[in-house]
């Protein structure tokens, strides 16, 4: 009797283990970070290459608004509207805010494109609306790096460089300078490699294979 009890209960834990490990499969599988992660990379490789003078002259910045749009601010709803589904609420508040950054950063860039705040290159009122939206999102962001603070610390050095390409670019934008825009594109390129290692760390785990290391939060209790 004890011999087909231990059997039963053996079997039980292996059958709980075996749904356990398909649920985490399942979970890695269903991860927004799929969609939302890769269109972030793309938009943000659009923007470090403006802002480090690759595509030419100011004026070149509305045709990264086709990528913007199409595929990076579409991109940020879907892992948002995904992550709600799976009810990750961090995850959606995340790719909210970089849907609604990049979304309207697609609106600035089509309004200094088509003069609606005045000449984009004389106008003191062109340049107040790019710091005007700079100033707003870095503190933003600011708040979004230490609410943070309990996730994987991979996701608060993200942050933190966000915060600094914008700080770099809004000074740029004040001061005229080219070379602090060109540092703030350089900034743009770092967290744009954190992207692509958070993406590669969401395909490895939906493919069956492990996750890569992200760091302890910065605030643990």
């Amino acid at each position: 009797m004890t011999t087909v009890d231990e059997s039963t209960g053996a079997h039980a834990a292996e059958t709980r283990a075996d749904n356990t490990a398909a649920a985490e499969a399942a979970a890695a599988a269903a991860n927004p970070a799929l969609v939302g992660v890769p269109t972030f990379v793309i938009g943000s490789i659009a923007l470090g290459l403006y802002l480090v003078g690759f595509t030419g002259s100011s004026n070149a910045a509305i045709g990264m608004v086709p990528i913007l749009i199409m595929c990076t601010g579409v991109g940020q709803l879907i892992g948002c509207i995904w992550a709600i589904k799976t009810g990750s609420g961090p995850v959606a508040a995340i790719f909210g805010i970089f849907a609604g950054f990049w979304l309207s950063f697609s609106v600035l860039v089509l309004g200094l494109g088509h003069n609606w705040f005045g000449d984009a290159t004389a106008t003191a009122a062109a340049t107040g609306a790019q710091e005007t939206f700079l100033l707003t999102w870095l503190i933003g962001v600011v708040v979004l790096t230490l609410a943070s603070l309990r996730l994987p610390s991979v996701f608060t050095a993200l942050f933190v460089l966000v915060a600094i390409a914008l700080l770099l670019v809004l000074l740029g934008t004040a001061a005229g300078s080219t070379t602090l825009l060109f540092w703030g594109g350089i900034a743009v390129f770092a967290f744009t490699l954190i992207g692509v290692y958070l993406f590669f760390d969401a395909m490895s785990a939906a493919a069956g294979g492990g996750s890569l290391p992200m760091g302890p939060p910065l605030i643990k209790s």
